[in-house]
């Protein structure tokens, strides 16, 4: 796939995402607001620039892998496959529809671009590692980035498959943590402490790169940086802003598991025209 690598436009394509998502959540009347808006950057960085890729051809022996932990946040994922080719743009508003291929969870096999099912939180970074361990063996090129949620590692499985990851070196792993602070409880330190974080992630012997999860520039150099590390992990904490350019929504953790009304998913769409002018309008 051609890679987009002018900021403005990936800017304007993050945006054209988030305006997806809610227009998608807003007709399925149930879902994930949040962090399926904040995670927009973060994945338009992958599916843009970073990922090796094949829209046409899903199934691709050599591409990358993206294994997405934290299923609940699938609007985004997605807005991103359709915008990048996937499947049919019209197709996005049936997402949680009887007979849908756009579950409210990732169902692998039944839509392109899905590699993992995903729903109980915890067990995507063990997925991952799996996948890492077979391309090291096998000698393949082909990365796997696996997206996991900063509240499901309240799981003890993940702090396994961390283990594991380091254990066998897996420098073709990218784990990259929405690192949103806020899970359907509560705030995350509020609700279980993850602090400090990044030394967690050392002492089990990760590279650890921490980004501003809303500047996509960061993202792709963190992603780049990554795959130039030989001889262990890397996990990216990405800091992002739940509900990101949505005021109403933004660091708020009653709106991680509820779609906006029409009056708000209307104001929601004024609000994101208004930041797709000043990316225009931006130098």
């Amino acid at each position: 796939m051609k890679r987009i690598t002018n900021i403005k436009q990936l800017n304007l394509m993050a945006n054209t995402i988030r305006m997806d998502v809610v227009k998608m959540l807003y007709e399925a009347k149930s879902g994930h607001s949040a962090g399926s808006i904040g995670l927009a950057d973060i994945f338009t960085a992958l599916y843009f620039n970073v990922l090796y890729h094949n829209a046409e051809n899903s199934s691709w022996p050599d591409r990358d892998r993206v294994v997405l932990s934290n299923g609940h946040v699938c609007p985004v994922l997605y807005a991103a496959l359709a915008n990048a080719g996937y499947f049919p743009k019209e197709e996005l508003m049936t997402l949680r529809k009887l007979n849908s291929r756009l579950q409210g969870h990732p169902h692998r096999g039944t839509l392109p671009g899905i590699e993992t099912s995903s729903g109980p939180l915890g067990q995507g970074l063990s997925q991952a590692v799996g996948m890492a361990i077979v391309a090291k063996a096998e000698r393949k090129k082909w990365r796997v980035y696996a997206l996991l949620s900063d509240g499901e590692h309240n799981e003890g499985q993940i702090w396994e498959a961390a283990m594991l990851a380091s254990k066998y070196h897996l420098s073709n792993l990218t784990a990259i943590i929405d690192r949103n602070n806020i899970q359907i409880d509560g705030y995350t330190e509020e609700v279980l402490p993850l602090e400090p974080f990044t030394d967690k992630y050392r002492a089990f012997g990760w590279n650890v790169i921490e980004v501003d999860g809303h500047n996509i520039k960061k993202i792709i150099d963190a992603c780049q940086e990554s795959k130039a590390v030989y001889e262990k992990p890397t996990v990216i904490i990405a800091h992002t802003i739940p509900g990101k350019a949505v005021s109403f929504m933004e660091q708020l953790f009653e709106w991680h598991g509820k779609p906006p009304t029409k009056d708000q998913a209307d104001e929601a769409i004024i609000e994101l025209e208004k930041v797709r002018k000043m990316i225009e309008e931006e130098d």
